[in-house]
């Protein structure tokens, strides 16, 4: 199917974060756009807004007469989360129409484009977001897929005006294989998704082959360490790319750049925490490739305020700092807890932690409780099933036996705020990628009064 071919889009899954960010550029191109998810949120809600048609009900009845019969100029995109018994997804395989995965469609629309992927198992969100950010901030543009929403933006859309698209390539259930970037950049090749691949070896074969999905004269960006030959960056000294001098300045990182042949000094980023240094260094790499100026970059580099979700200040206030992320793999973990002890070392750090998956909380609960150990007070959240059934023996009464703290308890998501009232945590952090979300706003309003 051919992008110019393609006319009316249903999308299921469409609250997905990645799935949005495609209605969205559909809805650019002047297609009817369509959809469902399960439940209404803020992202489906914006979707709405913006004059997309969605349903909340898994019923093939609820389907706007558009969708109702086979044609050519109609593509239906789903995401491999969606429950194969779903009676949506069934309507649409067994009235032929065409059928395609967010991670194909992206294939057909970065084809004949310059392409500019984000792989990695963590890292990719932030890393993808800085180089749209500086792209779009230098005048360079382009137009970006995105997975977390970007605070400069507040979307994970922009649409450029060039043949130059920045895509985050997923390596679940190995989607990235469909893309043939011309500058690909891997951040991360930790153990996850083991659901999916089996184990980490298999997961480590399909970055391999994302590697070389490549174009001819196309260029390869690999975090140092990686066991993959192409240009490494990293904020260590043994890197093609490296960040050196790092420091904080007013709660900003800042430091210099080096790569052989620029030497960008006293860049500052707004994003705490030395991997997102590490994820700096990268996005830079990749504009300097492009030709674009030190000096401009140094520019957007201060300029970018961050993703939503990632490392994001809710409240600043002299009585409380309440801090939210994504993570949900123990590395992610450590890497946040590091940047809030640099910032913060002298208060006292209490943590909200919701587990996502029984099959990752089963695969990596010793490193779980390293991790969560290093806290000071934690209050730990059932965990969150997604596209999963309940395991015998994985819940979080296991994960919090493993933990070695002293202030650790399992709370149930109803009774987060009369803890928290109690508690009147100087330092708090929310981690986790299920619906933990929803405590936000309740949190904020909670702190914000004390």
């Amino acid at each position: 199917m051919e992008l110019g071919d393609i006319k009316k889009v249903y999308f299921i899954g469409a609250g997905g974060i990645g799935m949005s960010a495609l209605a969205r550029y559909f809805m650019s191109r002047g297609c009817l756009v369509c959809g469902y998810d399960k439940t209404s949120t803020n992202l489906t809600a914006t979707l709405e807004h913006e004059g997309i048609l969605m349903s909340y009900v898994d019923d093939h009845a609820t389907l706007p007469a558009s969708f109702r019969d086979k044609n050519d100029d109609t593509l239906i995109v789903y995401t491999p989360t969606i429950p194969k018994d779903s009676q949506i997804l069934n309507y649409f395989k067994d009235n032929g129409f065409i059928l395609k995965k967010r991670s194909e469609v992206l294939g057909i629309i970065s084809k004949g484009q310059f392409c500019i992927a984000v792989a990695g198992t963590h890292g990719k969100t932030t890393t993808s977001c800085i180089i749209a950010h500086v792209l779009t901030h230098t005048g360079y543009r382009c137009t970006a897929f995105l997975g977390g929403i970007s605070t400069n933006y507040k979307s994970n859309f922009l649409i450029g005006d060039n043949n130059v698209v920045v895509v985050e390539a997923d390596e679940y259930d190995r989607s990235f294989l469909t893309l043939h970037p011309d500058i690909s950049v891997i951040t991360s090749m930790d153990a996850d998704h083991l659901d999916i691949y089996g184990d980490a070896a298999q997961l480590v074969e399909s970055f391999e082959l994302f590697a070389g999905q490549l174009k001819d004269g196309g260029k390869l960006f690999v975090k140092e360490g990686l066991p993959l030959d192409g240009i490494t960056y990293s904020a260590n000294l043994n890197s093609s790319l490296k960040a050196t001098n790092i420091h904080i300045e007013n709660g900003n990182f800042v430091f210099d750049f080096e790569d052989g042949y620029a030497n960008i000094k006293g860049l500052s980023l707004s994003l705490p925490g030395k991997h997102n240094v590490e994820n700096a260094v990268a996005a830079i790499g990749v504009a300097l490739s492009l030709g674009i100026s030190s000096k401009l970059i140094k520019k957007a580099i201060a300029s970018f305020t961050g993703v939503k979700r990632r490392f994001e200040y809710i409240v600043k206030s002299p009585e409380h700092l309440y801090i939210d992320d994504y993570a949900h793999h123990p590395e992610e973990l450590r890497a946040c807890f590091d940047a809030v002890r640099q910032l913060y070392p002298d208060k006292k750090l209490t943590v909200i932690f919701q587990p996502h998956l029984f099959t990752r909380t089963r695969d990596f609960a010793d490193d779980f409780a390293k991790v969560l150990s290093t806290a000071d007070d934690l209050l730990l959240l059932e965990i969150y099933p997604a596209r999963e059934l309940p395991l015998e023996g994985i819940n979080s009464q296991m994960l919090l036996d493993k933990i070695s703290l002293v202030e650790k308890e399992i709370c149930r998501k109803e009774f987060v705020l009369e803890r928290i009232k109690i508690k009147k945590p100087e330092l708090l952090l929310t981690v986790g990628a299920g619906d933990i979300d929803t405590l936000i706003d309740p949190l904020r309003k909670l702190l914000t009064n004390a």
